[in-house]
């Protein structure tokens, strides 16, 4: 036997009820139910979108702590389990670009959008590849189809502002940077961008002293004040005085350069110095200096080197000196730098033949901390070799071997100190300690 419950919709006519209205309770609540069902479906995919795959937070504890392994694992793990899945095969691909395995990360990347050619966020992955191995013609062009894509996310125009700032294009960087404002007023790193292309500072003004104490005569003291002004990407000028205390004896001297530079050919700079000698210094100097590099790629241990070809003259009262200065610098991961140099010295002095002196240096560059704007980078250094000229009553042969170091400590954008500090031994048990700190404004 079937019940059926039913409800009475009740009409009053006069005193006579009506029982049209009655329908079983089943019907009546199926509408509400059907609702509710749709509405519970609809919220399964947003609730799956809020709650990421429980693998992510665990890649992400681990590339916070640069363990690229450990993340690498979990995401090797995860395409064992489905090899065809685009997102986990995205996120192996960005841990190999935050490990500095640019060339695999650039592999996974291509594969990727043979497959998704439409998602921007993957164009954007191959462009920061290509940023760090120097290809920045190519980074554009992934961020260009990244933005056809998607043209109304800030963070792929602030990117391709910042490629274009790369590329020197400032004026397609600004207004790039603009639109990114334009579609999100709050991003900080469309703000930072414009704040970036105010103006590069074109001057630097720097002051120092210089310091050498010694085991057999007084202290000698350097102070000296210089600028440097970066007028076009092709001339730049310097500027320096100097003012010596050696023994008591004072002196001062100003000299001035001009650079020209050209893109395929390198730089060129010539100039020269004069001032009071008091016979502790030149009275004259002349010099020039041909410089270029080599840029190969960000993705091999030698990212580039440069060669600096450099000629110096010196007159004294007594004497002519000449010096050829050669160095190689070599780019190494990481802004790590290694010079190689060489001088050959020829000195003429007054009543003796002129005489040819060999000494060569060593010197690697590395940085240490970064905090922001703020960076601390140092060096160490090696050097030996004869001489024989000097200052005051040093003029005569020795041979000598220096160690020392520096530091650079970038404060800002705009100012930053140095300091070194060295140690000379020379033969006939003679020692030269030296130190110094400058203090530059950029401006």
């Amino acid at each position: 036997m079937e019940v059926v419950v039913a409800v009475c919709e009740e009409s009053t006519f006069g005193n006579q009820k009506s029982t049209a209205g009655w329908r079983p309770l089943h019907v009546r609540l199926l509408p509400l139910l059907c609702f509710l069902v749709a509405v519970s479906l609809l919220c399964l995919p947003i609730r799956a979108q809020e709650q990421p795959p429980a693998w992510q937070p665990e890649v992400r504890k681990y590339a916070e702590a640069q363990d690229w392994d450990s993340a690498l694992k979990i995401i090797d793990r995860e395409l064992a389990r489905a090899s065809q899945d685009m997102d986990v095969r995205a996120w192996r691909a960005r841990v190999l670009t935050w490990s500095g395995r640019v060339a695999e990360a650039e592999k996974e990347y291509l594969e990727i959008l043979r497959f998704t050619r439409n998602d921007p966020d993957n164009w954007m992955g191959l462009a920061s590849v290509y940023t760090r191995e120097g290809r920045l013609e190519d980074a554009l062009r992934s961020l260009d189809r990244a933005v056809e894509i998607d043209p109304k996310r800030a963070d792929l125009r602030a990117a391709r502002a910042r490629a274009l700032r790369a590329m020197g294009e400032r004026n397609e960087a600004r207004a790039e940077f603009q639109n990114a404002l334009n579609l999100d007023p709050t991003s900080l790193e469309a703000r930072a961008g414009m704040i970036s292309l105010r103006g590069e500072p074109k001057h630097e003004l720097r002051f120092g002293q210089d310091n050498d104490l010694f085991n057999f005569a007084s202290a000698n003291q350097d102070g000296w004040v210089s600028l440097v002004s970066q007028w076009t990407p092709h001339w730049a000028t310097s500027l320096a005085g100097s003012f010596y205390d050696r023994s008591g004896i004072r002196a001062g001297k100003f000299a001035g350069a001009i650079t020209g530079r050209l893109k395929d050919w390198g730089a060129l700079t010539v100039g020269g110095a004069s001032g009071h000698d008091n016979g502790v210094i030149p009275k004259s100097e002349a010099f020039f200096d041909l410089d270029h590099g080599w840029k190969i790629t960000e993705r091999k241990l030698l990212r580039g080197f440069e060669f600096v070809y450099g000629q110096h003259w010196y007159w004294y009262q007594a004497s002519r000196i000449l010096t050829l200065n050669g160095t190689t610098i070599v780019y190494l991961p990481g802004e790590t730098t290694l010079s190689l140099g060489a001088t050959g010295v020829r000195s003429t002095f007054s009543g003796t033949a002129a005489e040819w002196r060999p000494s060569g240096f060593t010197k690697l560059g590395f940085p240490l901390a970064n905090w922001d704007q703020k960076r601390l980078s140092g060096n160490i250094f090696f050097a030996a070799g004869t001489e024989d000229f000097a200052e005051i009553d040093q003029i005569g042969r020795f041979a000598s071997q220096t160690y020392g170091g520096g530091l650079r400590f970038q404060l800002s954008a705009r100012q930053d100190v140095t300091g070194f500090a060295s140690y000379q031994k020379r033969t006939g048990d003679k020692t030269d300690t030296s130190f110094g700190l400058s203090y530059g404004i950029h401006f």
